[in-house]
């Protein structure tokens, strides 16, 4: 009984629609790190990633997202044992770790931005506030999800459809994390080094 539960969860009109969403989403992603390769050195005399990066909080972004994806695993384990206060302050944790992430990625763009460095400087500038702003967005598109599960949660408890849009959430936010290891990677590592 349990793998026909399985089996129809995989061949769900709604899951199968979400992986055609994630693999749209991993060419726009890819499309974007393209465009950075090809404009990371193209500051039109302004400043490189290594003078405008400021690793040490980019490091704790990387902590704070990564440790996000860990409590959303955490929840999906708890939602599976049935403890559901767990979950709930796994979620909650997610949630505010998405939320201290994104609050450092937009005051790091108002700082930019505040000291002349906005997209419109140069190519490189525009590549990686283009790219980085696009994930950013996603965090922002994911918190939104987040919260929408927890008012369906509240309303109606836990039902077979909200395990689904669940699990999916899940790996929206893993598939996140995943592209933010190729920013931090790309542009925030490969951008300091001389």
């Amino acid at each position: 009984m349990k793998d026909a539960v399985e089996e129809k969860f995989l061949f769900n009109k709604t899951t199968i629609g979400f992986w055609l969403y994630l693999m749209t989403d991993c060419i726009l992603f890819a499309s974007l790190f393209a465009t950075f390769a090809v404009l990371r050195h193209a500051t039109a005399g302004g400043p490189s990633g290594s003078q405008i990066f400021e690793m040490p909080l980019v490091m704790a972004e990387t902590i704070i997202l990564l440790t996000s994806s860990f409590t959303c695993g955490l929840a999906l384990v708890a939602l599976k044992a049935r403890k559901i206060t767990q979950m709930v302050v796994a979620l909650a944790s997610t949630y505010i770790l998405g939320a201290a992430f994104l609050t450092i990625e937009i005051s790091e763009f108002a700082k930019l931005i505040g000291e002349g460095n906005g997209p419109a400087h140069s190519a490189f500038l525009s590549a990686f506030f283009t790219l980085v702003g696009t994930h950013g967005l996603h965090i922002f598109m994911g918190l939104l999800w987040l919260l929408v599960l927890v008012a369906m949660l509240m309303r109606r408890g836990i039902t077979s459809k909200w395990v689904r849009q669940m699990t999916l959430f899940a790996l929206f936010w893993h598939f996140l994390d995943l592209v933010w290891i190729f920013i931090f990677t790309v542009v925030y590592l490969m951008g300091v080094a001389k």
